[in-house]
């Protein structure tokens, strides 16, 4: 039997349709550098019940505009150039490796999004489940080709694009197993821009799997994403919103990415399946107060 394209598989997870929702803690670079900090955003992930965490892969001389290479910045570790700051939040090697070993004994999958191909060949020696295409990448033609080359299951997020542009990168993306995710890139969002009802203008549009990548303040939003049929679920998360870091006023502290989950899960479980039934718990209350005839 053809596997159904509103079907994935991500690490162990089938993802889609039918499928409970898979739910990702965006760490990207809120951990600012630090190791220590990455390893208790994943903790947190974990007790949260979050399915996967991710991070963010960048070659800082590549992936950084060459008009603000030179810009600078103040940040926590004093005034500094724009690819200074790039290199100083950016991991590799030996912070990869602990980073994989961790969540490994946690049985906690992860994944990143690459903003170069060199940052697709160095996150491909930790043998990922999928690749995360983030919205700023949608029209690099170059890094989706790298990513297609993978032969990985690929999640696509699509804020700031045109329809037309999602369609010419799904195309370009054809013959991966391939998951769409509705985004709008504004750090954080407000409600009117987020526009739950594209999860079902995609949905209508492709013939794969869709889900949600929230940058709002609040979880309301994204628990509705569900119940719009969002199969995937990304926020980011923080220690602290008050944070030093672009997207830390756009995340999720630990408590609440655990209510999220709850809420998810308890979403999930009350959608049912649209079979009008009477339950035993009514059955009661139906023989006292009916009247019939």
């Amino acid at each position: 039997m053809t596997p159904s394209p509103r079907v994935l598989s991500l690490g162990a997870r089938a993802v889609g349709d039918g499928q409970p929702c898979y739910v990702v803690a965006e760490i990207g670079v809120n951990h600012n550098g630090s190791l220590d900090v990455a390893r208790r955003l994943v903790d947190a992930a974990h007790a949260a019940g979050c399915d996967a965490v991710k991070f963010q892969k960048r070659t800082p001389e590549l992936a950084t505009p060459p008009e603000m290479r030179d810009t600078v910045r103040e940040t926590p570790w004093g005034p500094m150039t724009y690819l200074a700051y790039r290199r100083r939040v950016e991991f590799g090697e030996a912070e990869y490796g602990a980073l994989d070993r961790h969540c490994r004994s946690l049985g906690l999958t992860w994944f990143a999004s690459c903003w170069d191909e060199p940052s697709v060949d160095f996150i491909e020696r930790f043998d990922p489940p999928c690749h995360k295409i983030h919205s700023a990448a949608v029209t690099d033609g170059p890094l989706l080709d790298r990513l297609h080359a993978t032969g990985r299951p690929l999640v696509l997020s699509t804020g700031m694009s045109t329809m037309e542009q999602i369609a010419t990168a799904v195309a370009r993306l054809e013959g991966r197993p391939l998951l769409l995710t509705h985004s709008t890139s504004t750090y954080p969002c407000p409600p009117e821009e987020i526009n739950l009802r594209m999860i079902a203008t995609l949905r209508a549009a492709f013939p794969y799997p869709v889900g949600y990548s929230g940058h709002e303040v609040g979880l309301p939003t994204t628990v509705a994403a569900v119940a719009l049929g969002a199969c995937y679920i990304e926020r980011h998360l923080t220690l602290d919103r008050a944070m030093w870091g672009s997207d830390q006023a756009a995340s999720v502290e630990p408590g609440g990415f655990e209510r999220l989950v709850h809420y998810v899960r308890t979403v999930e479980t009350a959608l049912g399946d649209g079979v009008k039934r009477v339950y035993e718990s009514e059955r009661p209350g139906m023989a006292r107060l009916r009247r019939t005839g």
